[in-house]
């Protein structure tokens, strides 16, 4: 698996950071040997984790995690000893939803592998329910390795005197849960966390306004455009396209553009297998694609 940056501790008090930048599945994708996989089969360093943020507060010694993905050990070693000064404790994990990348590296939890003790696991009162309902979770509550807390639409939920994570409902197939983002307020910034909707049509705030409010959004960029799916309807897995995305934000002023990081790449998207696409791409419509290891000081 792709090995993270050197850690490079900073000064800030609370911060993210990148820990993950790929679709559920991660890169390279599960079967897959076409052009846009194998060169990341073959070596190590194309590899990428799947979509996941991690908040640490060096204050308080502590770190939380948004999304548990089946990338999680490699992703909780990182926040907790790549990036504050000294190691920091795991304090707690946030869910956007319930598909396979954002909730199964919960599994990690459990008396088979870390063995925590009443972590606290905030979700959505349908992805709370969902969780209680079925195994393995429910299993993880029984026994005691995680303590379920959920959360309300728009309501913040404090972790400290100055920082604060608010879920944000978005559309989304809700097979079997809601779907949110999350708004990260600290001290100093304020951070959108978005990797998965269906669209950006009926968000209300739109987009544009959610923009406007914070300092760095990442937002999803799952599929570059419609057309990169090979025998499959992409009507199935419905996602903003990159290309839509730009031709939405193209009238906003360059410093609220400049706030965009897209992330969640498939493995179909140049973005994430040809690094250079982006360069010629995304730079001159003066956004990013994010990186893993970046860090956001808030």
């Amino acid at each position: 698996m792709f090995a993270f940056p050197q850690p490079h501790p900073v000064s800030t008090s609370a911060v993210t950071v990148v820990l993950g930048i790929a679709q559920d599945a991660g890169y390279p994708h599960v079967g897959c040997v076409r052009p846009c996989c194998w060169p990341a089969w073959r070596r190590a360093a194309g590899r990428r984790h799947v979509a996941c943020l991690g908040l640490v507060d060096e204050a308080s010694r502590r770190c939380w995690l948004l999304d548990a993905t089946p990338d999680l050990p490699a992703q909780l070693h990182y926040v907790r000893h790549g990036v504050a000064r000294a190691p920091v404790e795991l304090a707690g994990i946030f869910l956007t939803h319930g598909h396979i990348g954002h909730y199964t590296g919960l599994i990690y939890l459990g008396r088979e592998a870390l063995g925590a003790r009443r972590m606290p696991v905030y979700a959505m009162p349908r992805m709370a329910a969902f969780l209680r309902a079925n195994a393995p979770w429910g299993g993880l509550l029984e026994l005691g390795h995680v303590e379920v807390r959920e959360m309300a639409p728009a309501r913040p939920v404090r972790l400290g005197p100055s920082l604060s994570v608010t879920p944000l409902p978005v559309p989304h197939r809700a097979e079997y849960t809601e779907t949110v983002a999350f708004l990260v307020e600290g001290p100093n910034a304020r951070l959108l966390y978005a990797p998965d909707t269906d669209g950006w049509a009926s968000w209300s705030p739109s987009l544009e306004a959610v923009l406007t409010g914070v300092d760095v959004a990442y937002v999803d960029g799952t599929f570059f455009s419609r057309d990169e799916l090979v025998g499959r309807n992409i009507d199935e897995v419905p996602h903003p396209s990159i290309v839509e995305t730009l031709r939405r934000l193209r009238t906003l002023p360059a410093d609220v553009r400049a706030r965009v990081r897209f992330i969640h790449f498939n493995h179909t998207n140049p973005v994430l297998h040809a690094p250079p696409f982006a360069r010629y791409v995304l730079a001159p419509a003066g956004v990013r694609a994010a990186v893993e290891g970046e860090i956001v000081p808030l």
